[in-house]
């Protein structure tokens, strides 16, 4: 069983697969034998595992007891000898945990709606092939969203993808973020009927379709058609490492996507290239303790940021990367509004850093 499978077991609703809150899920996703200093990983999310992990505190150190054989939940093959965890390390763990817990986010349904909207405009659609029956094909496709976040298309008669959807039209289509890289960020899978665009409505979407592929002149070609997904039936999201659930799609359509995502790679990108030292002054302002090397701003929206920082855990020799959520101090309106919070943010974070160096001379 998947843990989607056993979290369905248990009588749940998918949708409470919820985040788990934890730098070492972050860690271990991108460096699996060394997590943030553990050798062995146990997940702690009483969404995800039905309890959480025991912890027994031995003399110097912190010891971690799986309840995996007690509820379901990631399948991490270890040694099987427990791992002492510096106390230290442990208790910034803690910190991260619950700094992330309360760090405010847009929500899943805005999640996904701003995903689907700032997209680079590709996706992979999978449909139930005609010309080999009970074998889904797959195909890299261009898309635009209408003003509800319903995917359109213009497709060859001559495609494989047009032929399929004709004779069935249940597909899915899954999507990545834009600064997609990895595992550590975002995409969605939507599923639903995908059925020809009736012709009066046509034109508006040449205008929407255009505005994300300017070059595609072959939109007015006689023998291309118009598609759009009209029913979606179902919706799942990765946000990255330990964020992954789902939403109803009357809650996706009735969501609308985040204004200052559309510009927030760009501010990202000059924060990156020019001011990365207040980056990581910030995340060590945010949680005392957590020192890291670099720290990239990955996506900005309304209520914050999310960064990929590396660090050097204590009892470690090797860089460990994780992603961290940042909150604005207050929600962003427009570009100046987050160029304000963030001055702000690096300002407060400049201060930390002075006090820290002072009270280290003073001793």
């Amino acid at each position: 069983q998947n843990p989607g499978e056993r979290v369905a077991a248990m009588g749940l609703p998918r949708r409470n697969i919820l985040p788990m809150n934890c730098l070492s899920i972050a860690a271990f996703a991108l460096h699996p034998a060394s997590a943030f200093g553990f050798r062995a990983f146990v997940p702690a999310s009483k969404h995800l595992t039905g309890s959480a992990p025991l912890v027994r505190r031995t003399p110097g150190a912190t010891r971690l007891v799986s309840s995996a054989d007690k509820a379901p939940g990631h399948d991490v093959r270890s040694s099987g000898v427990a791992t002492e965890m510096d106390p230290e390390e442990a208790k910034l763990q803690a910190a991260f945990a619950e700094h992330q817990k309360n760090a405010p986010k847009l929500g899943y349904p805005v999640d996904i709606r701003t995903l689907v909207q700032y997209n680079h405009g590709y996706a992979v659609m999978s449909t139930n092939s005609k010309a080999n029956p009970g074998f889904p094909g797959g195909s890299v496709v261009g898309f635009a969203p209408d003003e509800r976040g319903r995917p359109i298309f213009v497709f060859s008669g001559m495609s494989t993808h047009t032929q399929d959807l004709l004779a069935d039209p249940r597909c899915s289509v899954t999507i990545a973020s834009k600064e997609f890289k990895g595992a550590a960020d975002g995409r969605v899978n939507l599923m639903g009927k995908v059925t020809l665009v009736p012709p009066e409505e046509r034109e508006a979407y040449r205008a929407v379709y255009l505005a994300k592929h300017p070059n595609a002149f072959w939109v007015d070609f006689g023998d291309f058609n118009w598609f759009r997904m009209d029913e979606i039936t179902d919706i799942r999201f990765v946000g990255g490492f330990a964020r992954a659930g789902s939403v109803t799609p009357d809650e996706y359509l009735a969501a609308s996507p985040d204004p200052i995502a559309a510009f927030g790679g760009a501010i990202a990108k000059h924060m990156n290239e020019d001011h990365e030292s207040a980056t990581i002054a910030m995340v060590a302002g945010a949680i005392p303790g957590l020192e890291v090397t670099e720290a990239k701003i990955s996506s900005v929206d309304a209520l914050g940021m999310y960064v990929v920082c590396k660090r050097t855990p204590r009892a470690s020799d090797q860089p460990q990367q994780f992603k961290i959520r940042l909150p604005f101090p207050r929600r962003a309106e427009d570009r100046k509004g987050v160029k304000d919070v963030i001055v702000e943010m690096s300002r407060a974070a400049a201060g930390k850093a002075r006090g820290k160096e002072e009270e280290a001379t003073a001793e």
